[in-house]
């Protein structure tokens, strides 16, 4: 950094040169060496304690602190810090999270006393996630930008740091075959089967879903209507606003609709079973006859957790969102419905390259269009039949089904299919099933599909 003063000329201004240059001179002081001693513990006390956050988003700071910045550099003076202090530190949260002196150590499954197994392994060093490395790069920043405007430093010394770029989002939703191995296994006990189903339809987060009360839903005109959430941290719950703090509205299918109504029904025959009455401010999921308290969102997750690893599918209750998002685009909606629908803002930007996966059903779609334009050549038709009597998916079940109407005669040669839409409220299945489907009576050569009309029955 240059500073400059200009002194007018006359008979002092040798003297008041000389001033101004001690003067720029502690400026630069200054800047190097703040008014202060404080380290990095005491402003990150500060700064939680005037941190207007949500409680939940406080807490992950405050552990993210605990764990990685306060063992490092917490008794560092915040004047010292610069660039070749963020870049030794970001180095050894790449190099291992749990922060080792590089000896051969145990990990232990517990720091209580207890006897050794399988579970106490030699430590193996782990490096810090990317995203995790940013996170804690900004709650410095934000943590330093207060100590500038608090006058401990002059400059912020964050800005020499160069942070991890952010990970390219890589959303795995479970597919639809295993969305319905998940229905089906949830669906043993009504009520979580509720759960799950308004999940994959909706996309609620699950602090959404645990709020839900009866006055929210309107069955007469099918819609849900959110406007809080719960938040959960160890032992703590609370209520609060949405992620978006913003109130939105949500349709619901017939389908959702009547398994609702016989839920409402279910819940009144238990109140009524202990004498209480459910009230309409009484929440839908909720283990109290009377519904007076909500389910915590921990439980719903360890809840699912335990159920997809019974199937063996990897994937958690949040995927449920990546899911509900593929299949809408999948099926044809709009983006800026879809980014509604999961409370996304910035117009769907957030839905686009975080929670849609590259959907296969669309590339096919995108590879028929094309075919649809090729210069026509002469084949000969031939019908396969189906390879198996025993079909494993839903989408071959589908499939199978609809080659026992051809060949009886209830879907006639030359005849259009339904539209897509109405044969999955058919077959009680997802758009993309009867996709599926329809691609796999194709390569069968039971059906032709017709650019701009559909899928038409071969002779």
């Amino acid at each position: 950094m240059y500073l400059r003063e200009v002194v007018p000329p006359g008979p002092r201004a040798a003297r008041e040169a000389e001033k101004a240059a001690r003067r720029l001179g502690t400026q630069l002081d200054e800047r190097r060496s703040p008014r202060t001693a404080a380290t990095v513990n005491q402003m990150l006390d500060k700064y939680f304690e005037v941190l207007d956050r949500d409680t939940s988003t406080i807490g992950t700071y405050v552990g993210y602190a605990d764990n990685h910045i306060r063992p490092l550099i917490g008794s560092v003076k915040v004047g010292a810090l610069d660039g070749n202090v963020f870049d030794s530190f970001y180095a050894e949260l790449r190099r291992c999270r749990a922060h080792c002196d590089r000896k051969p150590r145990v990990d232990h499954r517990t720091g209580r006393d207890h006897t050794c197994d399988h579970r106490c392994r030699a430590h193996v060093c782990r490096p810090l996630a990317p995203s995790s490395v940013r996170q804690i790069h900004f709650i410095l920043s934000g943590a330093l930008k207060r100590a500038v405007r608090w006058g401990w430093i002059a400059t912020n010394p964050i800005d020499a740091a160069e942070p991890p770029t952010a990970p390219k989002p890589n959303p795995t939703p479970p597919s639809p075959d295993e969305a319905a191995r998940i229905l089906n296994e949830a669906w043993k006990d009504p009520d979580w089967g509720l759960l799950v189903w308004l999940v994959m339809v909706t996309g609620l987060r699950r602090g959404e879903l645990c709020s839900v009360r009866w006055r929210d839903l309107d069955l007469k005109r099918g819609s849900l209507t959110l406007a809080r959430s719960i938040g959960q941290r160890g032992q703590q719950r609370w209520e609060k606003d949405t992620k978006s703090h913003q109130q939105r509205r949500l349709a619901l299918d017939d389908e959702t609709v009547a398994l609702l109504l016989a839920h409402r029904g279910q819940c009144e025959a238990h109140a009524a079973a202990v004498a209480v009455a459910l009230s309409e401010d009484a929440f839908v999921f909720s283990r109290a006859p009377d519904g007076s308290t909500h389910l915590l969102p921990d439980s719903v997750s360890q809840r699912y957790a335990k159920l997809v690893a019974r199937l063996g599918i990897r994937t958690s209750i949040h995927k449920l969102r990546h899911y509900s998002a593929t299949e809408l685009i999948a099926g044809g909606v709009d983006i800026r419905t879809v980014a509604g629908r999961l409370g996304h803002g910035g117009g769907g930007t957030t839905t686009l390259r975080v929670y849609t996966a590259w959907v296969s059903e669309s590339d096919q779609r995108a590879s028929s269009t094309l075919f649809s334009r090729m210069p026509a050549r002469s084949t000969t038709t031939s019908r396969a039949r189906p390879e198996s009597d025993h079909p494993r998916y839903p989408y071959e079940r589908v499939a199978h089904a609809m080659v026992e109407e051809i060949d009886v005669g209830h879907l006639s040669v030359g005849e259009l299919l339904p539209s897509l839409p109405r044969l999955a409220q058919q077959r009680g299945v997802s758009i993309s099933t009867v996709q599926r489907a329809v691609k796999l009576l194709e390569g069968w050569g039971y059906v032709e599909v017709v650019a701009g009309r559909g899928a038409r029955v071969l002779p």
